[in-house]
């Protein structure tokens, strides 16, 4: 398995979201952002419930908790023939504001991930990143964030996953967001967990 040919999904993935963003800069305010009716209503029947937001994907073995409010999961199943899933994408309804998250087959470390990210990116016109910091979240944690022109802003943070995982989680959001956009990211990806490993009883 080749980490350069995931990685190239990965930068997919985050300038993907970087169009809608910038879509979402130049909607008006009155205006529904973030994909077609048909996306709208599929995060909509994907929508916890505010008593029960913690999603839990057994198959690919993490879990977070849905922020709720204008932000809507919605379900991909989608996969790579190199092995890399993009199980959940959420969006913020009023602000175009997304999230994608994508898990990966460690191939490489979480800090090996995020440099080849970000040279990826530095790579790409207009992009602008930090460089990749440990972060608190996990032993393995690292982030940097980037900008697009003025208009748009990001975070990047990959994590050690589920045996044989690692969890990728990208964001962008209009810079002129509120503050409660970026803050409610940070809480969302530290509500990324992969799920404990189940120990048999022994007999």
């Amino acid at each position: 398995m080749d980490a350069r040919r995931l990685l190239g999904w990965g930068l997919v993935a985050l300038c993907t979201a970087c169009s809608g963003a910038k879509q979402a800069v130049r909607a008006s305010s009155n205006e529904a952002v973030g994909g077609s009716g048909l996306v709208a209503e599929s995060a909509q029947e994907s929508r916890l419930p505010p008593e029960s937001r913690r999603y839990v994907d057994q198959t690919l073995g993490f879990e977070l908790t849905q922020p709720g409010g204008d932000w809507l999961l919605d379900e991909t199943d989608e996969q790579t023939p190199e092995g890399l899933a993009i199980p959940v994408v959420l969006r913020h309804r009023t602000s175009g504001a997304q999230v994608v998250l994508q898990v990966a087959p460690a191939v490489a470390s979480p800090i090996q991930f995020a440099e080849r990210l970000t040279l990826g990116l530095r790579s790409q016109p207009g992009f602008v990143t930090s460089d990749p910091e440990p972060l608190s979240m996990s032993d393995s944690a690292v982030g940097f964030q980037f900008a697009v022109g003025d208009n748009v802003r990001g975070r990047v943070v990959v994590r050690d996953g589920s045996a044989g995982h690692v969890f990728m989680m990208l964001a962008t959001w209009p810079s002129a967001a509120p503050d409660e956009v970026p803050e409610t990211v940070n809480t969302l990806f530290e509500s990324v967990h992969p799920l404990p490993v189940e120990v048999p009883e022994q007999l």
